[in-house]
């Protein structure tokens, strides 16, 4: 009888974090999918929370940075936008901009404390993310730039022990590379 009712409870523990969304956290991370400002702005002035996780474990602040969303990422990030917090993969908001080529995004991530260096579950960097899902293109290298500027480390390799710099030579992207190997990339 107490397996049953673990197997039975057990999905309902494990989204706790889901459930704990109020309604107004669920509207803020709507609105920031929808890239609404005006009702991103309000919902954080009525409390909604910046850093309210949904069942994907996206939050409003993770969401803008994945998204591309600068507006919304500046809201939140004045209402106390946890750099830290993480998404499904383990990655911080600044991951995904880096992935999808987001460069304000990006830059305005890089103003803050947020850590430059934080591995993923994959065991990708953003800096890696860049050289394995970018394009090789002026938004990825701008990126790429941005990152070693404020101190990304170009030797950080991925689980299978390849750098960024290796990464980016394997998919042709010469550009990146040079400036990788620039930034003492081996």
């Amino acid at each position: 009888m107490r397996r049953l009712l673990a197997l039975l409870l057990l999905p309902l523990l494990l989204a706790v974090p889901a459930l704990a969304l109020t309604e107004r956290d669920r509207a803020l991370i709507e609105a920031t999918a929808r890239n609404d400002v005006e009702a991103a702005r309000r919902l954080i002035a009525e409390g909604a929370d910046v850093n309210a996780q949904d069942d994907k474990r996206d939050s409003a602040f993770l969401l803008a940075g994945a998204e591309g969303r600068l507006e919304i990422l500046k809201l939140t990030l004045a209402a106390g936008a946890d750099l830290r917090s993480t998404n499904r993969y383990g990655g911080t908001a600044l991951i995904p901009a880096c992935h999808h080529g987001h460069v304000e995004t990006v830059r305005e991530l890089l103003k803050t404390a947020i850590d430059v260096d934080h591995v993923n579950r994959l065991g990708w960097t953003a800096l890696l993310e860049v050289a394995i899902l970018g394009d090789g293109s002026a938004r990825y290298i701008e990126i790429a730039r941005l990152l070693l500027a404020r101190g990304a480390n170009p030797n950080l390799a991925d689980r299978q022990g390849v750098t960024s710099l290796a990464h980016a030579r394997a998919r042709g992207h010469q550009a990146l590379a040079a400036i990788l190997a620039q930034a003492g990339a081996r």
